[in-house]
């Protein structure tokens, strides 16, 4: 994100500055964009790639993927006024979250390196038992708490 959009398009270049950036991106406020789930850049789309003829996951894998999802969320919470991972509270949290050794130190690192808040460390776990019950995983592993840590990018000021 930047002034003139155009930063990290293909096509177009961008002239803002470093400190015009940083200024852009200052309007959002930290504790605004803590409570932010996923922060995620889209690049643009080249014209030659919607045309091509890779295949990908499908619309179909997609949905079958996130209704075994829902079912494996709504077994965990069949006792609870809670329905989805993203509404857990920090209890919660703590009970259904749980990681293998290596997406500890990975957690641990990430807080410490990126200087991530309580609350953005209970995000980023939320997501990750998300992404965990989309590979129908019971264990958070360094995969999926990985992909969760990629989706804090405006955490890390990456703008500079």
């Amino acid at each position: 994100p930047c002034p003139c959009g155009y930063r990290g398009d293909p096509r177009r270049d961008c002239h803002c500055s470093p400190i015009q950036v940083e200024r852009y991106m200052s309007k959002i406020s930290g504790p605004l964009l803590d409570r932010i789930d996923i922060h995620l850049e889209v690049p643009a789309v080249a014209y030659r790639d919607l045309r091509s003829a890779r295949p990908g996951v499908s619309s179909a894998q997609v949905r079958e993927m996130v209704v075994r999802a829902r079912r494996i969320q709504a077994e965990r919470f069949r006792n609870s006024k809670t329905r989805y991972n993203a509404e857990m509270s920090h209890r919660q949290v703590r009970t259904h979250c749980r990681m293998t050794e290596e997406a500890k130190t990975l957690l641990d690192a990430a807080m410490n390196d990126l200087g991530l808040s309580a609350r953005a460390h209970d995000k980023v776990l939320r997501v990750a038992r998300t992404i965990a019950d989309l590979d129908a995983a019971e264990t958070i592993d360094v995969a999926h708490l990985s992909e969760a840590v990629q989706y804090r990018m405006l955490d890390r000021k990456l703008w500079r």
